[in-house]
């Protein structure tokens, strides 16, 4: 596929329209944000393209030169040259082209919801589902992003049924919506006397945090329960009903939230789950009318899929998807630098992907 350059000049005149109105002062407050971001958006792309315009208009001289029997020797060769060189770098500036209008995902920009649940294996899922929490707060430490519980379910032996964190800070679900799907653990538990090597799982599952504008709820269609809070073992640890579960009763969908010591503050945290998986819901749905066909599972969001597994007899870790292994697990399950190494070949592949949707 070759670039379209008339739709790289809309994508200018797109930008300069954007400075127009920026400067103008006629934009509202709510109108002024939503331009500033897309203007942020597009400058990176317009440099590319005028960059990429820049290497035609050189090659263009080049030619020019060489198409002239007779002009001057040096000039031929020089031009010759130039040829070369430009020739050599177009590719590339071609590909980075095609990357850049590739159509993004409107949440890549947005904080995350993150859910961990214990699944298959008893005490030991548990267990590695708290491992999995610890890796990403680290993680999410390493990137300088806030990472606040909101509700948990945990037992006696320090793991989690079910734990769920808002991570917010810069291209959160950018590069956390990889880790949705079901991660496998191959180790001897600490539950086990015997030495014998189990296989438990924990399903991952990453929502971009939802906005008040993204999707409108009817209070009418609201259920909004109190109860008392639970710590482990099911004992209550509040003598007042601070707990809160929000209902959306058109969907069915449930959130709650016993964190906070006041209900006002888990009412908030419910309902900002609750928002965060309706919309997820909404997407999904177009996701799947949009993609019916689609084979791969990179970058889907497929809570069913195994996805990755952490073998600790052998140190390793792999990703299923992109069958990439490494052997640095130690670094990976204490969020180390090895989980951006995986997450930045996961993103490669779903970019090779969409470069070959688009030019097939």
């Amino acid at each position: 596929m070759s670039l379209d350059l008339g739709k790289l000049d809309g994508v200018v005149r797109r930008f300069d329209e954007l400075n127009a109105l920026l400067s103008s002062g006629e934009l509202d407050g709510e109108g002024f944000a939503k331009m500033s971001r897309e203007h942020a958006e597009l400058a990176p792309v317009v440099e590319a393209i005028e960059a990429y315009k820049r290497l035609l208009s050189d090659l263009e001289e080049a030619e020019e030169i060489l198409a002239d029997p007779s002009g001057d020797r040096d000039m031929r060769e020089m031009a010759e040259t130039e040829k070369y060189e430009i020739l050599e770098k177009l590719p590339e500036a071609e590909r980075q082209m095609k990357l850049m209008l590739i159509p993004k995902d409107s949440a890549d920009t947005k904080n995350a919801i993150l859910e961990i649940r214990a699944g298959t294996g008893g005490e030991e899922a548990a267990l590695f589902a708290a491992d999995l929490y610890r890796m990403y707060q680290r993680y999410a430490e390493g990137r300088g992003w806030k990472f606040e519980q909101m509700d948990a379910s945990e037992n006696d032996l320090g793991g989690y049924k079910e734990v769920i964190v808002n991570v917010s800070g810069t291209d959160v679900f950018a590069r956390l919506k990889f880790e949705s799907g079901v991660h496998r653990v191959q180790r001897v538990p600490v539950t086990e006397g015997g030495g014998r090597i189990h296989t438990s799982a924990a399903t991952v599952a990453v929502l971009p945090e939802a906005e008040e504008v993204d999707i409108r709820i009817d209070p009418k269609d609201l259920r909004i329960d109190t109860y008392r809070s639970q710590g482990a073992g099911g004992q209550h640890v509040n003598t007042t009903d601070s707990a809160v579960r929000i209902t959306h009763i058109p969907t069915g969908v449930v959130a709650a939230s016993q964190e906070a010591k006041s209900q006002h503050k888990n009412k908030e945290k419910a309902m900002k789950m609750l928002l965060s998986r309706l919309y997820d819901q909404e997407r999904e749905s177009k996701d799947s009318a949009r993609a019916a066909d689609r084979k791969s599972q990179v970058g889907s969001g497929d809570r069913s899929e195994r996805i990755r597994t952490y073998n600790f007899p052998q140190g390793r870790v792999s990703d299923h998807r992109i069958n990439l292994t490494l052997y640095r697990l130690d670094d990976f399950i204490a969020g180390g630098p090895s989980v951006d190494e995986m997450i930045d070949a996961l993103i490669a592949e779903e970019q090779a992907q969409k470069l070959a949707e688009i030019e097939g």
